[in-house]
């Protein structure tokens, strides 16, 4: 099966600047995405996606394909994952005449999916014969101890009717997306332009550690926490 790897990554991140290119762990942090999707031998290609020339040259420099810069309207808030993803195969299709089976959406701020990760993500497309699978996590807070507030301060359930559950391991498990891995077949995401089929599969990850995805100078600070104990169990 011809799956690629699509790692976007744009420079115009305004809540951690510059964060695809920040060094983590010695290493730029997009670096963790492709040398992780190098490793699992999974991909026919391994495509970055940016409209800027340093990241280019960084995803460059650690074996990933920078084919083309993307349009600068696909590097704005507004712009979506699945925008950038059709833009790509868009390309491809164009210019080089071919097209791929599927497509791996790999989030470079999600530096710790495994390759083990990668691996079960394919073989469960596989199996459910390319319905997509994208890769969720436990949820840290469940919904049914969560509250909103009204207008005068008087907090109520957020899901009304909810039952009366007090205790942690009588709540029934419910799972958040995590961001690590979106998979689909390039049918489903042309047809439908999004990364959810018919009937998704989710990809349970429960390392923790896989499911940091790196948003803030925290989310930053969280990440270096982890590779700090991981040298020190060494």
């Amino acid at each position: 099966m011809n799956i690629i790897a699509a790692i976007p990554a744009r420079a115009g991140s305004k809540r951690l600047p510059g964060k695809n290119v920040k060094l983590l762990g010695g290493k730029p942090l997009i670096a963790w995405t492709i040398d992780t999707a190098n490793e699992s031998k999974s991909f026919t290609r391994v495509l970055v996606s940016t409209e800027d020339p340093e990241i280019a040259k960084v995803a460059k420099e650690y074996n990933a394909e920078v084919p083309w810069l993307r349009p600068i309207k696909l590097a704005s808030d507004e712009a979506t994952s699945i925008e950038v993803v059709v833009d790509l195969l868009n390309r491809i299709q164009s210019e080089e005449g071919q097209i791929p089976d599927a497509v791996m959406l790999l989030q470079p701020t999600s530096p710790f999916r495994s390759v083990s990760s990668i691996h079960r993500a394919i073989d469960l497309f596989k199996i459910c014969k390319g319905e997509s699978v994208i890769s969720v996590s436990p949820a840290k807070t469940h919904p049914y101890w969560c509250k909103e507030m009204t207008s005068d301060g008087e907090i109520k359930p957020f899901i009304s009717g909810q039952p009366d559950i007090k205790r942690a391991q009588d709540l029934p498990a419910v799972f958040q997306l995590d961001g690590g891995i979106y998979l689909s077949s390039v049918e489903n995401i042309l047809k439908e332009k999004s990364f959810y089929s018919q009937h998704t599969r989710g990809l349970i990850i429960e390392n923790p550690y896989e499911s940091i995805d790196i948003d803030t100078s925290f989310d930053w600070l969280e990440a270096e926490t982890v590779l700090a104990q991981r040298d020190n169990s060494d």
